[in-house]
């Protein structure tokens, strides 16, 4: 099957168009027909080998699975012995390993079925991104309805959903993104916006209850000056930092400081898993959370697709079509 190919870590350079065996599956596998794949900021980190603390997990001189991508959205070709959740021809969405390719494998307790009112790409881009942010929202973040949720990184993978969730909750959302962003976080259903550029979200005019801090990098003194005295931190990544450990410095941090104060300072440590895609579905159904796809690759420009992740350009999501 064709497929895009690492041998090692680096830059996009290191992607490149192949030839693979398609991938053999486990009892509790199931193997997809690719029709498109979701492109995240964690494919990135699997590319570049970065922070190195990763690479205990995933390969020190290069990765294990030579094929990168996670969320995937296409048609089940075949089924392992202990499957009982899907059969052939089934349309399904979730996240496998080796999704820029023709066929990935994934287990079936990591993939639902398709909601049928989603095109392919707008699927491929839900599993991480949407699971990611259901479970800062309500697994570590707590949200009820009528709380004042300030999401940072609005505009991104994680927060365009984050941003939908909130309000699906009912609670007041307000997203901080950048000036070209900011009319994509209104469209998303914010009733704030506030453009990090020429605002600063802790100069204490407003206070939140609830705080999801995606990819961010303010510090902890700026984060907890626009908590209210008893509201929640939710720490989503990070993107600052050495090599060694990225950005994992300051969600490690949070939770120890937490020990010391009223408000609740936390990291979230996303899990994959089919139970939040079945939970996502009936709100894609109902259109309440839509995937905001901005752009689409064919599978030989996957190095192309990941330069435009790199530019910080992205409103939303970008999919890979096959």
């Amino acid at each position: 099957m064709r497929a895009i190919v690492q041998d090692k870590y680096g830059s996009a350079d290191v992607l490149r168009l192949g030839e693979v065996d398609r991938p053999a599956i486990a009892e509790d596998e199931v193997l997809i027909k690719v029709r498109a794949a979701g492109l995240d900021r964690g494919t990135w980190h699997l590319m570049a080998g970065l922070p190195y603390l990763m690479r205990l997990a995933f390969g020190f001189r290069g990765p294990r699975n030579p094929v990168p991508g996670l969320d995937v959205a296409g048609t089940v070709t075949a089924v392992g012995a202990s499957v009982t959740r899907f059969s052939e021809g089934d349309e399904v969405y979730g996240i496998s390993r080796g999704s820029f390719a023709e066929y990935a494998a994934a287990r079936e307790d990591k993939v639902a079925r398709k909601p049928a009112s989603l095109t392919f790409d707008q699927a491929a881009v839900v599993p991480i991104s949407g699971g990611t942010a259901l479970q800062a929202l309500t697994d570590a973040g707590r949200v009820v309805a009528g709380q004042r949720v300030l999401i940072i990184g609005a505009s991104g993978g994680v927060g365009s959903f984050a941003v939908q969730l909130a309000k699906a909750f009912d609670a007041e959302v307000t997203g901080v993104c950048s000036t070209p962003k900011l009319d994509l976080v209104r469209a998303l259903g914010a009733s704030h916006v506030i453009d990090y550029t020429r605002e600063d979200f802790a100069d204490g005019t407003n206070t939140y209850d609830l705080i999801l801090d995606i990819g961010g990098n303010p510090s902890l003194p700026r984060l907890r000056r626009a908590l209210t005295p008893t509201g929640t931190l939710v720490i989503v990544g990070g993107e600052d930092g050495g090599k060694v450990t990225g950005g994992f410095g300051q969600s490690l941090r949070a939770p120890l400081l937490s020990l010391f104060v009223r408000q609740r300072l936390t990291m979230l440590v996303s899990k994959e898993r089919a139970s939040d895609l079945e939970l996502l579905a009936p709100l894609l159904e109902a259109g309440k959370v839509i995937p905001s796809v901005d752009r689409t690759y064919p599978l030989d420009q996957v190095p192309e697709a990941m330069r435009y992740l790199e530019s910080g350009q992205v409103r939303g999501k970008v999919a890979i079509v096959l």
